[in-house]
């Protein structure tokens, strides 16, 4: 009998050092782009809206195409990230690692030159070509990414990716002084980009109405000449919640996001 109790109490004891603890898994500091990111690349909806864009962008074309300005050369200014080429494995990779933004893991990801184009892009800008319209890309890469940036777009079949159409940041955000260099040369038919900014400097460093009272005044120009892409992941709507300052701490910004939030 003593021997039965014995084995009893072995055989509890195992079974209790056999048991663990459940694994509290850590939440990342960017656990907030999750659902913007999964929206991005796992929704149908996303897929539809860029092929809705550009399928309108190519109903306007045509449409700018019977009043063509001969004097000059005819183009669409386009930006790069979140309007051609799809970044969000970028994004994903923020959540996954819990790091941010930088300029170096940044160009870990455009070293790669492995972006998909987005929905609808690569034909637009084929089509664009095939009218005699060229495509002028504007966009605030840095130079240093230039040359991986070319290969992507290369490898996927975009058109016009010389050193003439490939306008990248030296030192100025604003694509302002680059739009207008072009529109000398250029007669300008649409503007392409996931941000206000790629449009007009106007929306440049939005105050606290967040540029609401700015798309009001701009309002018939969103599906005329410019076209504006979805893009809930980042961008300069979330920089005007911060007061223009992403310097801030990964804390304060939570709590700015959290603050903004209107609730019933």
């Amino acid at each position: 009998m003593k021997n039965y109790f014995l084995i009893i109490f072995v055989a509890i004891s195992i079974s209790a050092c056999n048991k663990t603890e459940p694994v509290q898994e850590t939440k990342s500091e960017y656990e907030h782009l999750l659902m913007s990111t999964v929206w991005f690349q796992q929704s149908a909806e996303m897929k539809a809206l860029y092929h809705q864009c550009y399928n309108w962008a190519t109903v306007m074309l045509d449409k700018y195409l019977e009043n063509i300005d001969t004097t000059k050369k005819a183009c669409v200014i386009v930006d790069i990230d979140e309007t051609v080429l799809d970044n969000s494995p970028f994004e994903a990779k923020c959540i996954e690692t819990g790091k941010g933004y930088s300029s170096e893991t940044w160009k870990e990801w455009t070293d790669q030159a492995k972006a998909k184009a987005l929905p609808g892009a690569l034909e637009f800008l084929n089509y664009a070509k095939e009218k005699g319209v060229e495509t002028i890309y504007i966009s605030n890469r840095k130079l240093n990414e230039l040359e991986k940036t070319r290969k992507n777009l290369s490898d996927l079949g975009f058109p016009f990716i010389d050193d003439a159409h490939m306008l990248f940041k030296d030192s100025v955000n604003s694509k302002k002084d680059r739009r207008i260099a072009i529109g000398k040369e250029y007669q300008i038919l649409l503007l392409i980009g996931d941000q206000l900014t790629d449009f007009t400097e106007i929306f440049e460093k939005r105050d606290s109405t967040l540029g609401f009272d700015l798309v009001e005044q701009y309002k018939n120009e969103f599906g005329d000449r410019f076209i504006l892409l979805p893009n809930p992941m980042y961008g300069e709507w979330e920089g005007a919640i911060y007061g223009n300052d992403f310097k801030i701490s990964d804390a304060l910004k939570a709590e700015k996001r959290r603050k903004i939030l209107k609730s019933f």
